[in-house]
């Protein structure tokens, strides 16, 4: 059975040459088809102790019938691939940041990592790509559609500008 899936992406090491190629890099996988894939937002980078520098984020929507612990190592794979390096600092800069952030109408954790992602409530830079690639798409603890959601957060106007690759 072949289940709808949301992704968040981030990047903020060359990002404006890695997130391109992540996304490339989804269209390409024989395990999923990318059916969508949202704007880039530039945000400060959250958490840790450390100043990094700012993270291009984004959103995909893929089709798999991958489980989601299998999909969650591919795309860990995919990470590597691409040059990242998981280390204990899980606020470390990096070049590729590929999560699930839904998964179907599922309510789970794979290998600790909670599903729906909790922080797409909490933070806009993933909730505003995750409504643009999915407006209607209904979070199923919240029971609001991913665009109430994205309307409802609050912060300050120039905390996420979208951005255009290449400029």
């Amino acid at each position: 059975m072949t289940e709808q899936v949301l992704l968040t992406l981030g990047s903020n090491v060359e990002r404006a040459r890695n997130l391109p190629r992540a996304i490339a890099a989804l269209g390409e996988r024989p395990d999923w088809r990318l059916r969508a894939v949202s704007p880039f937002y530039e945000t400060a980078a959250v958490g840790g102790s450390s100043p990094q520098p700012v993270f291009w984020n984004a959103a995909a929507w893929i089709e798999t019938r991958l489980e989601p612990a299998l999909l969650r190592r591919a795309l860990r794979e995919l990470e590597a691939a691409l040059g990242r390096v998981r280390t204990t600092d899980k606020y470390a800069p990096r070049p590729i940041d590929l999560d699930i952030a839904f998964y179907g109408d599922s309510v789970l954790s794979v290998d600790g990592h909670e599903i729906p992602d909790p922080d797409v409530a909490r933070f806009p830079h993933l909730a505003l790509p995750l409504a643009d690639v999915a407006p209607n798409w209904v979070h199923p603890v919240l029971g609001v559609t991913l665009r109430q959601l994205a309307d409802s957060m609050v912060y300050a106007p120039d905390a996420i500008v979208r951005v255009e690759p290449g400029n």
